[in-house]
């Protein structure tokens, strides 16, 4: 199983290795959902003002949140869906604030690493059309999330 995935660190402050577990956990993930070979998906680490800009434009809150997601597959009014031969499957964006992570992993009591494979493989599941609005919907999202995790073992 290939998920191809485009990683930008804006902040310059994650490792090599720590965007490499992420990548990881989101193949590994990627696999378990039975995800098609070489669909692809970009992770961008961005500071808390970024991601405070990204939501207030995007989603009409003007607040820093700690992961967005942007999936490619929902169409909006008046688009059309796309298809052919050989055309990768593309998910979509998820964008990390590393600062709300590092805050949240304290928060918590885990490791920063875990919250940011907890992030990704949040948002991930988000592009793949879960959602947490409802008490069914966050439950069905939420166990999935913690399967993943079980999974892969990255516990807390």
């Amino acid at each position: 199983m290939t998920l191809l995935i485009d990683c930008a660190d804006e902040t310059n402050e994650l490792s090599e290795e720590q965007m490499l577990d992420v990548e990881r956990i989101l193949a590994f993930a990627a696999k378990k959902l039975n995800i098609e070979e070489h669909s692809e998906v970009s992770v961008t680490y961005v500071t808390n003002e970024r991601i405070h800009e990204i939501n207030r434009e995007y989603r009409d809150k003007d607040t820093p949140t700690d992961v967005i997601s942007f999936a490619m597959e929902e169409l909006g009014e008046g688009e059309v869906e796309l298809k052919g031969v050989d055309m990768p499957r593309v998910l979509g964006d998820i964008i990390i604030s590393v600062p709300k992570t590092r805050e949240q992993a304290e928060e918590y009591g885990h490791s920063f690493q875990r919250e940011l494979g907890f992030l990704a493989i949040h948002g991930f599941l988000h592009l793949l059309g879960y959602d947490h609005m409802t008490e069914e919907e966050e439950k069905e999202m939420f166990t999935l999330q913690k399967e993943i995790f079980n999974e892969y073992g990255l516990t807390r």
